[in-house]
């Protein structure tokens, strides 16, 4: 099944609902926001991390605007350092490649192997944007509802 229609029937089957936006491939959130920006919500970058031994995976899932210090979000997850997860880690535990990490990854994640961390900040936002495990696509729902997905 493509990637945005395993979203979009888990989508329905939890009685979520979105918004469906579709533009061009976009790899960069300056990107994504020359197609999307003036619409409702705040678009939310998700950022897939491994820890130092490569044993533990996370996917950080924070609005566009916040900068992500890696030194800090280690101490509070209680892991010496955390980098970038490698295309190959990102298709092996979440199946996308990169321009279209998203919590909706987490489909992929049989295992359960994948923490979640999420940004307080976003929770004051009515909408959120984030892609489908599409990169030609976003999707706009609630908080309460990326939380009920998850």
């Amino acid at each position: 099944m493509e990637q945005d229609k395993k979203v979009f029937q888990v989508l329905n089957e939890l009685n979520i609902s979105y918004q469906l936006y579709q533009h061009p491939p976009v790899y960069t959130v300056e990107e994504w926001h020359q197609y999307i920006g003036g619409k409702d919500g705040v678009m939310c970058k998700s950022l897939f991390l491994r820890n130092q031994k490569g044993d533990r995976h996370f996917l950080v899932v924070a609005d566009h605007s916040t900068t992500i210090d890696l030194k800090v979000l280690a101490k509070h997850l209680a892991e010496k350092q955390l980098s970038f997860a490698s295309e190959k880690r990102l298709e092996q535990y979440l199946g996308l490649s990169r321009g279209a990490v998203s919590p909706f990854g987490l489909l992929n994640d049989d295992n359960k192997e994948v923490t979640v961390v999420i940004d307080a900040s976003i929770k004051r936002y009515s909408k959120l944007k984030l892609h489908p495990n599409i990169n030609t696509e976003t999707v706009t729902i609630s908080y309460s509802d990326l939380e009920k997905f998850i």
